[in-house]
């Protein structure tokens, strides 16, 4: 198994770690370069910077993109490892070279379910931790460096995301890794940077790209039992998304847009909407498995749409 050890801005360690975050941002200053180390759910293990040169904790690796600095805030809000825009804005800027950027993109490595160890618990830094490591490094449970530090983390783990203390004997980790893994969940931050990705930053409907009013909708609200999942979600202009959830709008199980008459009787308007009405949608995820998922359409339909 791979995972990667990156190297973790003290400030933003210190403010999340007495929190009990969902998910988090772990930005990047710069974010040029793209975020391809894991896989799905791999384990991203948190190095403290000197003088503590330790293991402080670890995250599971969603997924990468890049985001303006301002929706960043939007999506992640404190969970970027600060309190505000502003502090975060200055944390970011004294990493760049342009520190008059008023809205700069940055790299964002969305990690869920976050793990953060007590100072008792941290693991030092392999010996073989070079001091030229600027971002991180990725290791293999399959060699001898990658083992020793994997069994301590999996130990840790078991520690802090059950009840009962990892006593499992040698030869068992992956079985036991595997457990663990069933607990790992999406957070909302992580959904809406899955979702809008999955759409290619366009609104499914209307086909708007302007980011900051493109948000992540629940075909089935996750107040009443829908999963964050791509498959229960959507990508919609902040207006139509409004109107989606108080069942104004619909899609069918087609992949066709439905507009109620409502709009028109309740409103005397709608002529922006009904243009959409019958037609398929105008942007949907390449990947099949990642489109609307039946169940949560019929759910909408039956449960929502006002028809």
């Amino acid at each position: 198994m791979k995972f990667y050890l990156g190297v973790t801005d003290t400030g933003w360690y210190e403010y999340l770690s007495t929190r009990r975050p969902e998910d988090v941002n772990f930005w990047q200053p710069g974010g040029n370069s793209v975020f391809r180390v894991l896989p799905p759910w791999g384990p991203f293990l948190f190095k403290l910077k000197h003088p503590q040169n330790a293991i402080g904790g670890v995250g599971f690796f969603a997924s990468h993109t890049r985001l303006p600095l301002s929706v960043a805030w939007e999506t992640f809000g404190t969970r970027n490892g600060c309190d505000s825009f502003q502090t975060l804005r200055k944390m970011i800027l004294r990493y760049r070279k342009n520190p008059d950027d008023p809205n700069p993109s940055i790299g964002c490595i969305v990690l869920t379910n976050p793990v953060f160890f007590r100072q008792s618990d941290w693991i030092p830094t392999p010996e073989s931790w070079g001091k030229s490591i600027v971002q991180g490094k990725s290791y293999s449970d399959e060699e001898p460096v990658g083992r020793a530090l994997w069994e301590q983390v999996q130990v840790l783990l078991a520690k802090y995301m059950t009840a009962q203390p990892a006593t499992a004997a040698a030869g068992e980790e992956p079985a036991a890794f595997s457990t663990l893994l069933t607990r790992i969940r999406l957070g909302q931050g992580a959904f809406r940077v899955m979702v809008t990705d999955a759409y290619t930053r366009r609104c499914s409907i209307s086909g708007e790209k302007t980011l900051p009013v493109l948000e992540a909708a629940h075909i089935r609200p996750f107040a009443q039992q829908g999963p964050h999942a791509l498959k229960n979600g959507i990508l919609l202009r902040s207006d139509i998304h409004k109107l989606f959830d108080t069942g104004y709008v619909t899609i069918t199980p087609e992949l066709r847009v439905e507009v109620s008459s409502r709009i028109r009787q309740e409103f005397e308007n709608g002529r922006e909407y009904y243009q959409y009405h019958g037609k398929e949608l105008a942007f949907l995820p390449p990947r099949a498995e990642d489109r609307p998922g039946p169940e949560f359409i019929d759910w909408h339909n039956v449960n929502i749409y006002k028809g």
